[in-house]
């Protein structure tokens, strides 16, 4: 192509991209007031703003990120950080969902980077922090003492975890009560007859297996029912392997007549394991199983579940983000999700 019609192309290009120099023409103010009314300004009257951002709007203009990087030294990036190999089901996109809903109306924008599980955990933290890829952070697969937390809070970037540290010191973050879960799970088994119950766990390392294993226990001591130690896997073992345990332990003549299980993928796994032992669920055995995605009771409607809703985790985690970016105290960006009751299956129309 000729040099004088590519660069005929660019330049036409770059005319037909909406600036701010655009914004002020068609609004009739200057170019710092449509920029400040941009940001929200508060000495920018709310009439103003309001119109600003009603044109911007209208005529698609996004902010060019390189000369706000070079203006602010801000990306308007925020990474949500992923090992996918272990996330399941709905996690993935429900807590996509609820970062994008919260940054919708804002300047940022949501990267997910992700890792595998033959990775450090902290390679794509370090990676984005030494290249100032981002503005705030958000991880999950929360440790007692994460070494990522602990790498961010040492050089001062905002950031959010999904699960609760233990390692005295104050960061934002967003949990369910995984021990209020455990409990009420065996509460509810014990009620309807089941003394010998059996827990499918997260895996050993993450924070919220302690939280979850205290609850089951503090329960089964609580309503005065028995364990049936169920420790050779973990929710993030294969379906097949959980699939083929289970099969093994409701051989055995002291079986488990109920589970508490705490994620829904895995559960799909213990069903078809009672199953090829030639047992009925609701029957021989029930299970309380964690769901976000309500589509347990499709599979089986025996199955009693709890909610837990990883779009309201997503939107906490970017408030979270966003809260200490805009300079709140990181101790009062923290939040827990209480789980609701155990829930059988209802008849459509049923109350």
């Amino acid at each position: 192509m000729d040099r004088r019609a590519s660069e005929k192309d660019d330049d036409t290009s770059a005319k037909e991209r909406p600036t701010l120099k655009t914004l002020a023409f068609m609004t009739g103010l200057g170019v710092t007031t449509v920029s400040r009314a941009l940001k929200d300004a508060p000495e920018i009257g709310a009439e103003t703003r309001r119109r600003v951002q009603l044109v911007a709007k209208q005529i698609g203009y996004r902010p060019n990120r390189a000369g706000v990087r070079l203006r602010t030294g801000k990306t308007n990036v925020i990474s949500l950080v992923l090992n996918t190999e272990h996330e399941l089901m709905s996690f993935v996109s429900d807590i996509i969902y609820g970062v994008t809903e919260v940054i919708a109306d804002t300047p940022y924008h949501l990267i997910v980077t992700p890792y595998s599980r033959s990775q450090d955990p902290l390679d794509p933290v370090r990676y984005l922090v030494e290249t100032g890829s981002a503005d705030g952070v958000i991880i999950s697969r929360t440790q007692p003492n994460d070494p990522r937390a602990r790498y961010m809070l040492e050089r001062g970037i905002p950031f959010a975890t999904h699960g609760r540290t233990d390692m005295g010191l104050v960061h934002p973050y967003h949990d369910f009560d995984n021990y209020a879960f455990a409990s009420e799970a065996v509460r509810h088994l014990a009620g309807i007859g089941r003394r010998r119950l059996a827990l499918l766990t997260p895996p050993i390392g993450l924070t919220y297996r302690g939280h979850t294993v205290d609850g089951f226990t503090d329960a089964l001591s609580e309503v005065g029912a028995s364990e049936v130690p169920f420790n050779t896997v973990t929710i993030d073992h294969s379906i097949e392997q959980i699939r083929m345990r289970t099969a093994q332990l409701m051989r055995r003549e002291d079986r488990p007549d109920g589970f508490v299980s705490s994620a829904a993928a895995a559960t799909l796994a213990i069903v078809a394991g009672i199953e090829d032992a030639g047992l009925k669920l609701g029957r021989d055995v029930d299970v309380v199983s964690k769901q976000s995605s309500e589509l347990l009771h499709l599979f089986r409607r025996e199955l009693l579940v709890v909610n837990e809703n990883f779009r309201l985790a997503g939107s906490e985690l970017a408030r979270a983000v966003l809260g200490w970016i805009g300079g709140k105290e990181p101790g009062s960006l923290q939040s827990l999700s209480k789980p609701g009751e155990v829930q059988a299956y209802r008849h459509s129309g049923e109350k």
